[in-house]
C-alpha cells in the first residue's frame, strides 16, 4: 500500500464500537497505519464490540464478535491504561511518531487524563486530534449520554421517518453513527491533515453527530425556512406526498421503490402499469403535493402494484427507464450483479 493516498499517515485511535473504529478503518483502507488502543480488559475498559453479538463459538475459541473483527481488521492493537502515570506514558510513546489522535470519550474526559487538545498540542504541534462525540465539545448537552436514535432525534431527522399514519419508525441504519460520526470524523480529519500539509500546525476536529446529522438535513430545512414548521410526514414531495416518488407494497408482501421524480420517468410508469391516463397526474404539471389528489392517486398506485408479486414488476420494468426498483434485502443485495465487487465487505 505504499502508493496509497495515506501511506506514511499513523492513527492512533482510542474509539470504541461503530463510529471511531469504521473512521480509522476507512482511513487504514486508504493506507495509513492505525494504533488501537483499549483498557485493561479484566478491568472492563475494552472495546464493547467485543462482545456484541458475540456467539458462543467465539466464546469458545477465545476470538472477539465479528463485529470488532470486522471494523479493527489490519489494526495494531494495544493495552493501555489510561487512569495510570505508566499508561499516560505509553500513549504518549506512541503519539511520537502519529499524526492523528482520535478519541470517542465524553467531553471533559481526556483533559482530566492530562491529554486534553491544549496540552497535546503544545507537544505535538503538528497532531491532529479529532474527537468524536454526540453533542459536541461545548454544547448545552456535552456530557449527556446517547445513542443513535436519539442523536437523529435531536437533529429533526428521526420524526420524519414516518409512515403515511404518522407513525415514526426505529430505523436499522445508524444514521447518526454512520453519517454524524464516521464520514464528519474522516472529512474532518483529512481536511485537518491537509492544513498540517500547508501551515505544519495541527488542528482540533469537533464532531457531533447530533449537529453533523442536522447539518445535513437540508431539504427539510427549506421547508422550515419557507413556512415556519418541518414538512407534515410522509405528505411532502420526497415522503410520500407524491405518487411518483414512494414505496409499494406488491402482492407477496414485498416492496418496490418509485423514483419516477421526474415527468419523462413517470410517464413511462403510467404506460407500463396500463394507466396511462394518469401520465399527466404530476407534480410538475400542478398536482398538488401532499394534497387529496395525490394521495388518492397513492392509493390506486398502490392497488395496481399489490395486484402482482415482485418477481412479475421486477421483470416489467427492467426493460423501462422509470427508476423503478426491488426493496432488497441486504442478502439479496449482496447477491445482486450491481453489488459483487462489494461482498468482500460482508465476508
Amino acid at each position: 500500500m505504499l502508493d496509497a493516498p495515506l501511506a506514511g499517515i499513523r492513527i492512533v485511535d482510542l474509539t470504541r464500537l461503530l463510529p471511531g473504529p469504521l473512521a480509522t478503518q476507512h482511513l487504514r483502507e486508504l493506507g495509513a497505519e492505525v494504533l488501537k488502543v483499549e483498557g485493561p480488559a479484566d478491568q472492563g475498559q475494552d472495546d464493547g464490540a467485543r462482545q456484541l453479538w458475540r456467539t458462543e463459538a467465539e466464546r469458545q475459541q477465545g476470538e472477539p464478535g465479528l463485529m470488532f473483527r470486522k471494523l479493527n481488521a489490519g489494526k495494531s492493537l494495544y493495552r493501555l491504561d489510561l487512569r495510570t502515570p505508566e499508561g499516560v506514558a505509553g500513549l504518549h510513546a506512541l503519539l511520537q511518531g502519529a499524526d492523528v489522535l482520535v478519541e470517542g470519550f465524553r467531553p471533559g474526559v481526556m483533559d482530566r487524563l492530562g491529554l486534553g487538545w491544549a496540552a497535546l498540542h503544545a507537544r505535538y504541534p503538528r497532531l491532529v486530534m479529532c474527537a468524536i462525540s454526540g453533542y459536541g465539545q461545548h454544547s448545552p448537552w456535552a456530557h449527556r449520554a446517547g445513542h443513535d436514535l436519539n442523536y437523529v432525534a435531536m437533529a429533526g431527522v428521526l420524526e420524519q421517518l414516518a409512515t403515511h399514519e404518522g407513525e415514526v419508525i426505529t430505523p436499522n441504519f445508524q444514521i447518526g453513527d454512520l453519517m454524524g460520526g464516521t464520514q464528519a470524523a474522516v472529512q474532518g480529519i483529512l481536511a485537518a491533515l491537509l492544513a498540517v500539509q500547508r501551515t505544519g500546525q495541527g488542528r482540533f476536529v469537533d464532531i457531533s453527530m447530533t449537529h453533523e446529522v442536522l447539518r445535513h438535513h437540508v431539504l427539510a430545512g427549506m421547508t422550515v425556512t419557507r413556512t415556519g414548521r418541518a414538512p407534515q410526514q410522509a405528505r411532502d414531495l420526497l415522503s410520500g406526498g407524491a405518487p411518483c416518488y414512494g414505496v409499494y407494497a406488491t402482492a407477496d408482501a414485498r416492496h418496490l421503490a418509485v423514483g419516477a421524480l421526474e415527468l419523462p420517468f413517470w410517464q413511462r410508469l403510467c404506460q407500463a402499469v396500463g394507466h396511462p391516463d394518469w401520465a399527466s397526474r404530476h407534480w410538475s404539471l400542478g398536482l398538488a403535493v401532499g394534497g387529496p389528489e395525490a394521495i388518492a392517486l397513492h392509493g390506486e398506485l398502490m392497488q395496481v402494484f399489490k395486484s402482482q408479486p415482485l418477481s412479475h414488476w421486477v421483470a416489467l420494468f427492467d426493460g423501462v427507464d422509470c427508476c423503478v426498483t426491488p426493496v432488497l434485502r441486504l442478502d439479496e443485495a449482496l447477491a445482486h450483479p450491481l453489488n459483487a465487487s462489494f461482498r468482500e465487505l460482508f465476508s
